[in-house]
Formats: structure tokens, C-alpha cells, sequence
């Protein structure tokens, strides 16, 4: 099992390597990578120098394109929680921009930050329009705390590869239950399946034995593919589709 987690992250990296492209564009460079927005888009960043060595920015897309779609951050709950997405990921908001500054040495982990919060504040707010009324990770917030489950909520570990991964919530380990992590899907399409299983299979063997993974998948708006709850299955990781959330709460509490 071992060695297949490490095959695992492994061929992660080799494609991530492979499907990354990068173009110079007046002096700043234009990183395209294989991760995909809600329109099947590949999602791009850009890089500049600066003072103290490099400036990553999304140029303003991911907020823009939230802002095309008709959401709008005009209450203080959504400011605080666009707030709290991107402090989760050491980013920062400048006028509409994500950004992260960087230096030689940490400028792949913070290349992975800010490719991590465009895609958690895409999830996050993109169905907060006419579609659904709240936010989901905040449903499961609210959903905890009426049950009394103790948790922690956003917590980041390092993972074998190096790369920090951030999850929810943890529930601490009791007398009958080990430690369970927490990962709110909104939108459970293969990258973001795919994105939990590869943080999960990097983290566990850091965590204490027997922790224990959950993806928290939104089904009210969507079927989920069998697939993919096969696939989170294969490496040990429980589902909770939110619709049958009951079923699982009691496991959650002890």
C-alpha cells in the first residue's frame, strides 16, 4: 500500500509537470495549467519579478468571472468568508486580484496556494446565486455545531511531497473513534475528487494511525457519479452525501 501511495504522488507530480505550459509576455510570464474552472477552462496565473523576488497573480480572473456571473460580494458574511478562503491559503485580495508574493525557494508551494484558492473560491461562491441560497461549507459548519460535534475548522497539514493541503474540518480522536478529516465537495467533479484523494493519500501517513477522511459531497444539486465515490472508496476515503448526512452523524459525535 505503500508503495502504491507513493506511485500515486508520484505520477501526480510527473503530470503536473507534463501538462503545464509557460509563455513570456512583455517580460511577465504566463503559466497555463491543467487545472480547470467551471467552464472547463485552463486555469492561468502570472508570474513578475519584484523586489524581493517574485509576484504571482491571477490577474483578476477568478473574481471578475464570479462577477460576470451575477455574484456579488456586497454583504459583510461574504466578504468575511472570501476573506477566510484566502487567508486559508496565505492570498491576498488587491483591488480583484488573488495574489501571492514569492521567493526563489518557496515559489512552488506558493504557486500551489494560489491555484489552490481560485479553485476553492470558484467552488465556494459559484453556486451561491440564483441556484443555491448558502454557502455549502457553511451548511456543514452549521450542521456540526447543531450536533454538538467538537471540531477544528480549516486546518492545513504538509504532506509527504511537501505541498500543504488544506481541509475543513478535524474532528479530534476520541475513546471509540480515531481522527476524522473533513472535506466539503460542492461541485464533485473528477478534479476535485481528484484533488481530495491526492491531498489525502500525501497527508495520511503523517497523520496518527487509523485517521480517517471524509469527502462531504453536495448531491442536492446534482447526482454524483458512482465513479467517483468508487474512486474515493479505493483509497480509503468515506463518503457523506449531504443528502443522507443523518446516517453519518452519529460516527461524527463519538
Amino acid at each position: 500500500m505503500l508503495k502504491d501511495c507513493i506511485d500515486l504522488v508520484d505520477a501526480y507530480i510527473q503530470w503536473l509537470r507534463q501538462k503545464i505550459c509557460v509563455e513570456s509576455i512583455n517580460g511577465i510570464y504566463e503559466i497555463t495549467t491543467p487545472f480547470l474552472d467551471r467552464h472547463n477552462d485552463h486555469l492561468q496565473i502570472y508570474v513578475k519579478r519584484s523586489e524581493n523576488g517574485f509576484i504571482l497573480t491571477d490577474d483578476g480572473y477568478t473574481i471578475n468571472d464570479l462577477r460576470l456571473s451575477g455574484y456579488e460580494f456586497t454583504t459583510e458574511k461574504r466578504r468575511q468568508m472570501l476573506t477566510a478562503v484566502l487567508n486559508g491559503f496565505g492570498v491576498r485580495l488587491s483591488g480583484n486580484e488573488l495574489i501571492v508574493e514569492a521567493r526563489p525557494e518557496n515559489f512552488p508551494q506558493k504557486k500551489h496556494n494560489l491555484l489552490q484558492a481560485m479553485l476553492a473560491v470558484n467552488d465556494l461562491f459559484v453556486m451561491a446565486a440564483p441556484v443555491v441560497s448558502s454557502i455549502f461549507r457553511e451548511d456543514v459548519e452549521r450542521y456540526l455545531r447543531l450536533h454538538d460535534v467538537r471540531f477544528t475548522p480549516s486546518v492545513k497539514f504538509t504532506g509527504k511531497s511537501g505541498f500543504d493541503h488544506s481541509f475543513d474540518f478535524v474532528i479530534p480522536a476520541s475513546r471509540v473513534q480515531p481522527e476524522r478529516i473533513l472535506k466539503t465537495i460542492n461541485r464533485a467533479n473528477k478534479q476535485n475528487i481528484t484533488l481530495l484523494i491526492f491531498s489525502w493519500t500525501d497527508t495520511k501517513d503523517v497523520r496518527p494511525p487509523n485517521s480517517t477522511a471524509y469527502g462531504v459531497l453536495n448531491d442536492t444539486e446534482q447526482l454524483i457519479n458512482p465513479d467517483l465515490i468508487g474512486a474515493l472508496k479505493q483509497y480509503d476515503i468515506r463518503t457523506i452525501l449531504w443528502s443522507r448526512r443523518d446516517e453519518y452523524i452519529q460516527e461524527l459525535i463519538a
